[in-house]
């Protein structure tokens, strides 16, 4: 059996680290008869100080159908990363994040040629949108320059979730006039493995003139949640707006808090904190809507899961999730367009429950065909049979 060894920041059983943890575990869930996943972890959960209770550190143990190590910060350093690599048995290596300290020491290694030489899959996540790129911009461009001169991401397999996102993976290469085109594969990300047998609570009554909206993902500049509380500032519609998520930006938060203070009346905003991914589906079931102004996302599993709780979205055009107005699914608009938002948030509002339940029904139609399409598993499949081909 092929062994895949998986290098991310944060692991099951944490949550705040939102996408990348689902992306990784539902991986696990649907292929890990097929491979022998190893993964490599921090021993925290995300903005965390203290390890996760009940897991063994540094040392391996099964989590589902992989077999996980979490490794404390001493671990992690230069000299003992390297070892790590040396001494793992291994067939492919995954690498979730190209800026991640644990991507950056792996490619340094590598060029080096201190370990071993195998195929590397390397999944950006995101990273690479335009969105995500504005923030923290000087240092990274330092590095992507840095990176790609000295050939430290030679001969790598990019995963890109979209025809989106290898785009941008390719606007990097042409952003610094790189000669070498780097090898970028579609492989969209899993849904969960037992989306179909889930359960959810009833969604709340829909009456016309007032609508229940959940903004739910990390509080963090990217997600553009001042975005949806400056859309909000201007209706004069009963809403109530509820904000779930970890608080990941202190000095974004404080900004946003403010904004808030600004709504009028007629909008009740609470902010409820993080909930586990557990948690997740029965929540996002009790409202209206989705309100996720996302700057920019390479997948968004936040999305999916509202779709197959009913919850109809309203994103930006920084997905891979579009043409939701058609489906009656929802609403993927361009940020530039605040007015367009307004909008759609006026004909959430004034629905009754009949064409709620028709926009409900198409979101969860949406949800059901994407999370039912085999060709989705078959190309992860053949990501990892290609790479070890390829090495």
């Amino acid at each position: 059996m092929t062994k895949i060894l998986s290098v991310t920041g944060h692991y099951l059983p944490g949550y705040k680290g939102g996408g990348p943890i689902r992306t990784i575990a539902n991986l696990v869930a649907h292929l890990g008869d097929e491979f022998d996943f190893r993964i490599l972890t921090a021993d925290h959960d995300l903005g965390d100080a203290m390890p996760y209770e009940g897991v063994m550190l540094g040392q391996w143990q099964q989590v589902g159908k992989a077999q996980v190590r979490y490794l404390t910060r001493r671990e992690r350093s230069w000299p003992n990363w390297r070892r790590l690599l040396q001494e793992i048995d291994y067939d492919i290596l995954y690498l979730n994040s190209f800026f991640s300290t644990l991507t950056i020491k792996t490619l340094f290694w590598r060029r080096l040629g201190l370990f071993p030489a195998r195929p590397i899959i390397l999944a950006p996540r995101g990273e690479f949108s335009p969105g995500a790129l504005e923030l923290k911009q000087t240092k990274k461009q330092l590095y992507i320059d840095f990176a790609l001169r000295m050939r430290l991401s030679d001969k790598l397999i990019w995963q890109a979730t979209g025809v989106n996102e290898k785009q941008d993976i390719l606007n990097i290469w042409q952003s610094v006039k790189a000669s070498n085109e780097p090898l970028v594969t579609v492989v969209p990300n899993l849904p969960p493995a037992d989306t179909g047998s889930t359960q959810f609570s009833s969604l709340t009554e829909k009456t016309i003139g007032n609508a229940r909206i959940v903004f739910l993902s990390r509080i963090a500049r990217n997600k553009n949640l001042d975005y949806a509380v400056n859309l909000l500032r201007q209706t004069t519609d009963d809403i109530v707006f509820d904000i779930y998520g970890p608080i990941e930006d202190e000095t974004y938060w404080q900004e946003c808090l403010a904004l808030m203070q600004s709504l009028p009346n007629n909008v009740q905003v609470s902010y409820k904190g993080a909930i586990t991914a557990d948690d997740v589906p029965n929540v996002l079931s009790c409202y209206h809507l989705l309100l996720f102004p996302t700057r920019g996302e390479n997948f968004g599993h936040v999305i999916l899961e509202a779709l197959s709780s009913g919850c109809p979205v309203l994103i930006s055009d920084q997905t891979p999730w579009r043409n939701l107005t058609e489906q009656k699914a929802g609403w993927d608009l361009p940020l530039e367009k605040p007015e367009a938002f307004q909008s759609a948030l006026a004909q959430i509002v004034d629905m009754d429950a009949t064409t709620f339940s028709t926009w409900s029904a198409g979101a969860r139609k949406m949800a059901q065909s994407f999370s039912q399409d085999t060709a989705i598993i078959d190309a992860n499949r053949n990501l990892f049979l290609q790479a070890r081909e390829h090495g």
